[in-house]
């Protein structure tokens, strides 16, 4: 058991550790203005997007070349894999006409349970937090496949993961209180189930003691999340953005992201 309990596993499984925090921040959320907590994350999520594209060709394509794994194909099964997944969830969410992008304000969600409470119950839930658990685990897997080549490229993924789950998260808190949980309730389960980031990072540096070469399959497949999350998630959310200079403060942002992991590559070759 080499890699385990090695620097790269801890640093990934306490990275792993603040991700699962972010599942509490739907109920978080409520006492935060709509307004202050989208100005926040239109520019932090635009360093995000910056990052893992960054990553994905800078470090993970790269590298995944050099061990001679079936880089491209992978990376393939790694978009069309998050696209399925991220299908599925859309028809869940969109069931009964409650669609993702109209409860990512878990205020606006609690409301609307309020009044819609009398056609309770709403099986939407449970298939999301079943949705969202296969989610989370290939989440932890792609972070520490990131942490296996490097802990720098382990950290700028799972930075950029973490801002990718904030809106996740909060939508998915809206969606547990519209479907009939408590808001208590709700915050638990979007706690256990997050807890499977930390399964799939801890299965994943097992996996690489017991499976040669495991990386070279891992490392590609993560590149391809991180293209899908970055190109679908991530700059979907900030495309739209009707401000002149909130857009212009995205972009040097987005540039800052994909610069920072360009400049890695700077610091490992000298």
């Amino acid at each position: 058991m080499s890699s385990f309990f090695s620097q790269p596993f801890v640093l990934a499984l306490l990275s792993g550790l603040a991700i699962v925090l972010i599942a509490f921040i739907g109920f978080g959320s409520l006492a935060v203005a709509r307004r202050r907590l989208a100005r926040w994350l239109s520019v932090i999520v635009a360093f995000a997007a910056g990052s893992l594209l960054g990553a994905t060709f800078f470090h993970l394509l790269p590298e995944s070349i050099e061990e001679g794994g079936p880089t491209f194909p992978l990376a393939l099964a790694g978009l069309l894999l998050f696209f399925l997944i991220d299908s599925v969830l859309w028809v869940y969410h969109c069931h009964g006409g409650r669609c993702l992008h109209n409860i990512a304000h878990p205020a606006d969600a609690h409301a609307h349970a309020h009044a819609t409470e009398h056609r309770r119950p709403k099986p939407i839930g449970p298939l999301n937090l079943v949705g969202d658990a296969i989610h989370n685990l290939t989440d932890g897997v792609v972070i520490a496949s990131a942490f296996l080549v490097d802990p720098a490229l382990g950290f700028a993924a799972a930075f950029a993961t973490a801002m990718h789950e904030i809106p996740q998260e909060v939508g998915d808190f809206g969606i547990l209180v519209h479907s009939g949980f408590k808001p208590s309730r709700a915050l638990v389960w979007n706690g256990l189930v997050a807890l499977l980031v930390l399964v799939g990072i801890v299965v994943t540096f097992l996996a690489a003691d017991v499976v040669t070469g495991l990386t070279q399959y891992t490392i590609p497949f993560a590149a391809g999340v991180f293209l899908y999350m970055a190109c679908t998630n991530l700059l979907a959310e900030i495309k739209e953005e009707a401000s002149v200079r909130v857009r212009l403060m995205q972009v040097v942002f987005l540039f800052l992201g994909v610069g920072l992991l360009w400049a890695t590559t700077l610091v490992e070759t000298h």
